[in-house]
């Protein structure tokens, strides 16, 4: 009997700490969909993802990628990496969506490539022909580092947020 309680105990206290964990996630991730010409364009920032493991990953001069992944109205994978050269003291960074390269940036600056890595701007995720007028939708976003660092659970390395928005054409 009390090592079933103990037990019991031991599975509250890990259900109690994995929602604080993914609670403070959520409010990290700031997502802003908005609709303008006949697109639905999305800003996110991860605020709280640069964080000292992942610096000391980029010092290191390992490739560190931040993925966004969005399967809410469509599915698109957008991924922003930071290849550090030691030698040089330069950022090569990276964007791809759904495997693509978007664009890419040479800098010394690291601030330059914090902002890189943690912010997207107005991203065109899709045409508002796949909408329905006057119908609520969400943009859901989780995010993940590699290489991963930080949480001794593998499941609480992805950190999820959503934001709702209306489509009134």
């Amino acid at each position: 009997m009390r090592r079933k309680l103990r037990t019991r105990w031991v599975w509250v206290v890990v259900v109690i700490i994995a929602t604080a964990a993914l609670a403070r996630a959520d409010e990290s991730l700031r997502i802003v969909p908005i609709v303008r010409d006949n697109k639905v364009l999305v800003t996110f920032e991860l605020a709280d993802a640069y964080t000292e493991p992942v610096r000391d990953a980029i010092a290191s001069g390992l490739r560190t990628t931040l993925s966004w992944l969005d399967r809410t109205i469509v599915t698109a994978t957008v991924t922003a990496s930071d290849q550090f050269d030691n030698l040089t003291r330069r950022h090569t960074l990276s964007r791809t969506v759904d495997g693509r390269v978007e664009e890419v940036l040479v800098t010394d600056d690291a601030t330059v490539a914090k902002t890189w890595l943690t912010t997207w701007n107005r991203l065109p995720l899709c045409d508002t022909s796949k909408l329905d007028s006057s119908r609520d939708y969400y943009v859901r976003i989780s995010a993940r580092t590699r290489p991963f660092s930080g949480s001794l659970l593998a499941w609480a390395k992805s950190i999820t947020g959503q934001a709702k928005f209306t489509f009134v054409p």
